[in-house]
């Protein structure tokens, strides 16, 4: 097949799984040729979210590919922000990335809110900026910077950019496409105090340094709003290359009055496929070890699931 008649295959495809309301065949579709192509043979182009906010992506990333085929990034996680922020709140945003949550929330908070967007590398931080800019936002306080337990100087390795979203702390010892070095702090010394006094919720997700970001956060804890909820990428494998552990982050927030949800969460694209076309999911309580990679969120109300 010539590349003409691929490209026109790709932009076909796209287009019926990103736009048309029937689900037939969207799964082997998504599974079988759009993932795959769009990740041997990037695209490069500027798309519009679900939720309205433009992106420029790259689909050789896994997170600007789903968007691209999507229009959405993690739908569960999505929708329960959407359901969560409201005008005037703070959303602080700790591993932001490409900026995909920091632009949800900044809709979301509207200029009345506040959106802290934290990034360790400097090139997703421009990055952020390039989304914040092509979005016209001016409720986002961008800060290029790392979040630990503690003033120190943390060193992080991007094994592929097919995933930028694994740009970690944790050692690596195979091939690694770059590495930087940059200067952390505990979360509470990059944000205002009433960043800190107004923020509804606070999303971390730092492959595996998690452990870290919440020990750091022991002193902020008690001054937070009383509905502030936090959520927290879990990675106990990762964790664990760090001399973390998953119950020691888990007690840290049980001694601080909160409880545990999980959020169903995949990454595959027939789980997207099935995510945009079915209700939105509900936290549910989670009371026993986290073994495996979990999405939590930890939250002051006290329930079996988190209204």
């Amino acid at each position: 097949m010539s590349d003409g008649k691929a490209n026109l295959l790709v932009t076909l495809g796209r287009g019926y799984v990103r736009h048309i309301p029937c689900s037939l065949g969207k799964s082997p579709l998504a599974v079988r040729y759009l993932n795959r192509r769009l990740r041997q043979r990037p695209r490069q182009r500027v798309v519009r979210s679900r939720y309205g906010a433009r992106f420029a992506v790259d689909t050789q990333d896994l997170i600007q590919r789903y968007l691209y085929m999507f229009g959405t990034w993690e739908p569960h996680m999505t929708r329960w922000l959407q359901a969560r922020l409201a005008p005037g709140d703070t959303f602080i945003d700790v591993g932001a990335n490409i900026g995909y949550y920091t632009v949800l929330a900044s809709g979301l908070v509207g200029r009345a809110g506040r959106v802290v967007a934290v990034e360790a590398s400097l090139d997703f931080h421009q990055r952020l900026l390039d989304q914040v800019r092509l979005n016209r936002r001016d409720n986002i306080h961008a800060v290029n910077g790392a979040v630990s337990d503690e003033r120190k100087t943390l060193t992080f390795v991007l094994a592929s950019s097919a995933n930028m979203g694994a740009n970690s702390i944790v050692p690596y010892n195979g091939p690694a496409e770059s590495s930087f070095e940059v200067e952390a702090f505990p979360l509470g010394k990059l944000l205002a105090p009433e960043e800190i006094s107004t923020a509804r919720v606070i999303k971390i997700d730092v492959e595996g340094a998690e452990g870290s970001v919440v020990r750091g956060m022991i002193p902020m804890l008690d001054k937070l709003r009383p509905d502030c909820e936090i959520t927290v990428e879990v990675t106990p494998d990762r964790m664990a290359q760090l001399g973390d552990s998953a119950e020691e982050l888990m007690e840290t927030m049980r001694d601080h009055g909160f409880h545990a949800y999980r959020l169903a969460n995949e990454y595959t694209p027939e789980s997207y496929v099935a995510a945009l076309r079915g209700k939105r999911a509900i936290p549910v309580r989670w009371r026993g070890p986290v073994v495996e990679e979990s999405d939590l969120i930890f939250s002051r109300v006290d329930a079996e699931t988190l209204p």
